[in-house]
């Protein structure tokens, strides 16, 4: 993968500017989270390359995204991968803080891959501190602004390692809300669980039984279910 961009099957994601890159993680979020029927508008909390909206936008022709980045330079390369999508007339991208934004709709989806490392050591580069750590928006101020700014039978998709989604999972419980399905994503079978992607919901349905995800099987190569979920996107599946 070059650093400058990642080509995929419909779109280019450049990364030069913005301080995450696109993430074989973010890429599985992407290409698993459902967009039920009736969805029409979709809030992406921390927009970074535009990824995740990329990817939702291909699936689902019927959706409306606001993308929200907080670092000016991630926001503008966002912006600039979204006019060169197919999808610029159904993606904005919206530069600022998403715990004090105006924003104009409620929304049937929320998506984030948020920042996850709680009280670990911070790195000099500001931009990627922003992105990986919970130093600008922590967890309860997450669920706040998705409790403010979701639909009351919206839903949510988060992605976290698998020890921060454990503290997710026990916040977001203590606020009423319920986990309706989830993805544990390994690297190898018997190797832990390095990743999960959760569903959670204000109203309380029924569970769907917890997905798992591997991605390389022996040899190196890259499981059935892998190649399944990520060929619509990766030129090489």
């Amino acid at each position: 993968m070059s650093n400058e961009y990642f080509q995929f099957k419909q779109f280019t994601v450049v990364q030069e500017r913005g301080a995450m890159k696109v993430t074989t993680d973010a890429c599985i979020q992407g290409a698993w989270t459902t967009v039920l029927p009736g969805t029409k508008y979709v809030l992406d909390i921390g927009a970074g390359t535009g990824l995740l909206s990329l990817m939702l936008a291909q699936r689902y022709t019927n959706i409306i995204t606001d993308a929200i980045e907080i670092d000016a330079d991630a926001a503008q390369e966002a912006r600039d991968n979204v006019v060169a999508s197919p999808w610029k007339d159904r993606i904005n991208i919206l530069e600022g803080d998403v715990r004090n934004y105006a924003f104009q709709r409620k929304y049937d989806l929320i998506i984030s891959n948020p920042p996850f490392f709680n009280n670990s050591l911070l790195g000099n580069e500001a931009g990627k501190n922003t992105a990986r750590h919970t130093v600008s928006l922590s967890y309860a101020e997450l669920l706040k602004v998705m409790e403010e700014n979701l639909e009351d039978d919206g839903r949510v998709s988060i992605m976290l390692p698998t020890t921060e989604y454990i503290r997710w999972k026990s916040l977001a419980v203590t606020r009423k809300w319920f986990e309706s399905g989830s993805l544990s994503v390994r690297h190898r079978a018997h190797a832990p669980a390095k990743r999960v992607v959760g569903i959670f919901c204000k109203r309380e349905i029924s569970i769907a039984k917890p997905d798992e995800l591997i991605i390389l099987e022996e040899g190196n190569n890259y499981s059935q279910d892998f190649i399944d979920l990520l060929s619509p996107f990766y030129l090489n599946l």
